[in-house]
């Protein structure tokens, strides 16, 4: 029974990649179609009802998440969040290119198109949008609940959704777009028109809760996390602070009615997150986030240092030299070069002192233990501290140190750590 599960879970695996892939392409296929529909409105002399520019922001978000979905759902199929990510990418879709068609069918060409009430009232997934992002940060890094308590919850926020999106194509009378275009519903059940209201305004505050939510298991993860997902949820915690920062500016164009600038907010948002999550878990092993924030500040600070020093040497030789001397320029770049690894160094020493102390610490610690060895000929007290300063460096779980028989001619050891 073993070896059956394990053919089976290999034969998915296999099949992911590609299944991934076909649900990005039906994605941007939907994109190409949404923007095939906004061709037709212009050409029906009703460009009031097309993609607007800052729209576009909102399509490059899109593809941008299905793209890092398939990504992951083809690298790790059985990582659910990969999955989402094309969920959601595919749902806002279906959504853009329903109401395009209504638009079209509704205001631009009445007739043109067949059964355009039908087809947006079942493409309309607005619901889906906030599931499957409160789901995503519900599921991260691990893939899994924090813990079973959380079943309960993953239950309603699984049932909301549906529940709002039936009580909406049964129960709801008239389907309402604003500002655009509203119609009656084909589907309307009268028998089942007073609680269906109830039904999908219950159903849409929980799933929009349920973003909230989310957020806030990852604060839960953060308290109990260790190692591996430790390690996960730096690379979130970071952009999810990067994002926040999206939310005033978002605001900001709200009040200004720029939707250009809320476009870009969202947008710069969305990629932050994607590629956050995307590294947590399919290469968060391959960087250190310490070592990314401090490498990013140095190398901005000398990028300043050394170019207000070039103004500065270029500035004075000119005024010796003459402001069109080749002189100045070369003398300039020859000061720039000559100070660039000093500073670098510096800088780089000074900002590990202050943003990466794990690494400005372990470094003193490996010299103070080199400067040490020079003068220790006790071998047992070397073991000690060797084991010590590997503990304190590279923090492995274990750490042992074997020495070989010592021969005639010299003696051999050899370190392991785990």
């Amino acid at each position: 029974m073993a070896v059956t599960r394990d053919v089976d879970a290999a034969g998915a695996d296999r099949w992911a990649p590609g299944l991934a892939w076909l649900l990005w392409a039906l994605t941007l296929s939907g994109l190409a179609a949404a923007f095939w529909l906004d061709h037709l409105l212009r050409r029906a002399g009703r460009p009031e009802l097309t993609i607007r520019t800052h729209e576009l922001t909102y399509v490059a978000a899109i593809a941008g998440m299905a793209t890092v979905g398939a990504v992951l759902a083809g690298r790790r199929p059985r990582h659910p969040v990969g999955w989402l990510m094309l969920a959601l990418g595919l749902s806002v879709t279906l959504d853009g290119v329903t109401d395009s068609y209504a638009r079209y069918g509704l205001l631009a060409s009445p007739g043109a198109v067949p059964a355009v009430g039908q087809v947006r009232v079942l493409g309309d997934t607005f619901a889906l949008w906030p599931a499957c992002i409160g789901f995503i940060l519900l599921l991260t890094p691990t893939g899994s609940l924090p813990s079973p308590r959380w079943r309960w919850w993953a239950g309603i926020a699984v049932v909301a959704p549906l529940s709002w999106k039936a009580a909406t194509v049964l129960g709801i009378e008239t389907a309402e777009f604003p500002p655009f275009y509203s119609f009656r519903n084909p589907y309307f059940v009268p028998a089942l028109a007073a609680p269906a209201i109830a039904v999908a305004l219950l159903a849409l505050v929980i799933t929009l809760l349920s973003v909230v939510v989310g957020g806030a298991s990852l604060v839960v993860r953060s308290r109990r996390a260790k190692g591996e997902e430790r390690q996960q949820l730096r690379w979130v915690a970071s952009a999810a602070v990067v994002a926040a920062a999206g939310i005033p500016v978002a605001v900001a164009g709200i009040s200004v009615n720029s939707p250009a600038v809320v476009g870009v907010a969202v947008l710069g948002s969305a990629v932050v997150l994607c590629l956050a999550i995307a590294a947590a878990i399919l290469r968060y092993r391959l960087y250190d986030l310490d070592r990314v924030i401090s490498r990013t500040v140095a190398y901005g600070l000398l990028t300043l240092l050394l170019a207000g020093a070039y103004a500065v040497v270029a500035l004075g030789l000119g005024q010796l030299l003459g402001q069109d001397s080749s002189l100045a320029v070369a003398g300039a770049t020859l000061a720039v070069a000559a100070a660039f690894q000093p500073a670098r160094r510096r800088i780089q020493a000074g900002v590990d002192r202050r943003f990466n102390r794990r690494r400005h610490d372990a470094g003193r610690t490996v010299e103070g233990f080199a400067a040490r060895l020079r003068d220790q000929v006790d071998l047992d007290v070397l073991h000690g501290e060797l084991l010590a300063v590997v503990d304190q460096t590279m923090q492995p779980t274990r750490a042992s140190l074997w020495l070989r028989p010592q021969r005639p001619s010299s003696s051999r050891g050899r370190a392991a750590t785990g």
